[in-house]
């Protein structure tokens, strides 16, 4: 099927799917002889992502080819780190940095591969997308048909698709699920598809500070901050492309209309300056994640040194 490198999907999700089950049992248990088995869980997780290489050479997101290709690599290395580390910050730091990849995307996983999940989400952030607009005075933006979209078939409305709505057993292609946007009634040919519930964002805040050893009330503190700004700051990403497309249809440049050029590249850079501000506040509140995040730099080169004394 498009976009499988190595292995069929399918096989590749089970294959992350125990290795990340491998990351999280290894960091719930705190067991040193479990530790053994910590570097498969990293080979299997970063197998996983390195599969979807070619899918995002084939729609041309350099960006995406680039993080995919690093995966397995980066995984290999941590296998290695693993294997060999001694000073307990370091085995701190790579334990909770199991826990928080096993637990952001074993949920994603989940939501990713089971449809009615990945309706709800969709119909959850386009409804407020589309009330926010809609209040904010630019047009009567409702949602329209939902759609099912196979990999070797034409798309099939949500109604009548006669798949499996509870585990996905088929190919589907590049985004499963779609639900469309109409602007007083009438098609604006922009719909709303998982990535646009910024599900991807959140769960990474999940799983960093929810397997961090602190109080459960800072945990909740943090978890609520980062999830609400995220999804508000989405809220009004969402509302503002489609103004965008609305107000501005005939736009070009570099031949991409408006919405693909903000989609693309003007929101992309825009929602990783916020992620890292977001990350900059956690710090603050949560300096056991900061610590253990400049520990993981360390071998890279990127964590800022102790400064020398000067005599």
């Amino acid at each position: 099927m498009a976009g499988d490198y190595l292995v069929d999907k399918s096989i590749a999700t089970i294959l992350g799917s125990i290795g990340m089950l491998i990351l999280f049992v290894t960091w719930k248990k705190r067991s040193s002889r479990l530790e053994i088995i910590a570097p498969l869980g990293w080979v299997l997780t970063g197998f996983y992502f390195f599969n979807d290489i070619s899918f995002y050479i084939e729609h041309e997101d350099p960006v995406l080819t680039l993080m995919s290709a690093a995966t397995l690599p980066g995984a290999v290395a941590i296998a290695f780190w693993e294997r060999n580390v001694v000073e307990k910050k370091y085995a701190d730091a790579l334990r909770w940095f199991r826990g928080t990849v096993a637990v952001a995307g074993l949920p994603y996983l989940l939501i990713a591969h089971v449809p009615m999940l990945n309706i709800l989400a969709i119909w959850f952030v386009a409804w407020q997308s589309a009330a926010l607009l809609s209040f904010a005075g630019g047009a009567e933006v409702t949602l329209g048909d939902t759609y099912a979209n196979p990999a070797n078939s034409s798309k099939v409305n949500w109604e009548d698709w006669d798949g499996n709505k509870w585990f996905l057993t088929e190919d589907m292609s590049e985004f499963s699920f779609h639900t469309e946007l109409l602007v007083n009634g009438e098609p604006l040919y922009i719909n709303f598809v998982l990535a646009c519930t910024a599900i991807q964002s959140m769960i990474i805040f999940v799983g960093a500070i929810s397997v961090l050893d602190i109080d459960w009330r800072k945990r909740v503190r943090a978890l609520f901050i980062a999830l609400s700004l995220i999804h508000i700051l989405n809220l009004f990403r969402n509302a503002g492309l489609i103004w965008l497309q609305m107000g501005y249809p005939d736009w070009r440049w570099m031949n991409l209309s408006i919405f693909e050029f903000g989609h693309a590249y003007a929101s992309r850079f825009v929602s990783l300056g916020a992620m890292f501000l977001l990350a900059l506040v956690l710090f603050e509140m949560l300096p056991q994640m900061h610590k253990h995040v400049l520990s993981l730099l360390r071998p890279l080169g990127l964590a800022p040194g102790k400064k020398r004394s000067q005599s």
